[in-house]
């Protein structure tokens, strides 16, 4: 049974940093792009970052460019989202999410998503 599950989140003042994981378990974990996508309250979920099977790759949404860093250690099954200069429009469950072979941006090219947690940033 393939499992993702986030953790990291929480409420921080504007201008802060947060780091989130994603422990992945039931997958041959280096064998998959993974990637992060977010969901404010009332909007759609929208990309953020995506890695490659090796990490060697790193693709970004623009919104986040910059602020953001996705790595990954495969010998822990783990993916990461590095979020500094947080602002109060990333406030957002985020998710990770496995993939296909191949860095995606969209939705429909993940096959195994985690249940989120939540990012909360106050002005």
């Amino acid at each position: 049974q393939v499992q993702l599950v986030e953790s990291g989140g929480g409420l921080v003042q504007a201008g802060g940093s947060l780091r989130l994981s994603c422990a992945a378990s039931g997958l041959p974990f280096s064998f998959d792009a993974m990637g992060w996508f977010r969901q404010a309250p009332g909007r759609e979920r929208e990309f953020v970052a995506a890695i490659s099977r090796s990490g060697g790759d790193t693709y970004y949404a623009h919104s986040v460019k910059g602020r953001f860093t996705i790595s990954r250690d495969n010998a822990k099954n783990t993916v990461y989202l590095q979020i500094n200069i947080l602002k109060p429009e990333d406030t957002a469950v985020y998710y990770c999410a496995a993939g296909g072979p191949g860095i995606a941006t969209k939705i429909h090219e993940y096959h195994y998503w985690g249940q989120g947690t939540q990012v909360t940033v106050s002005s």
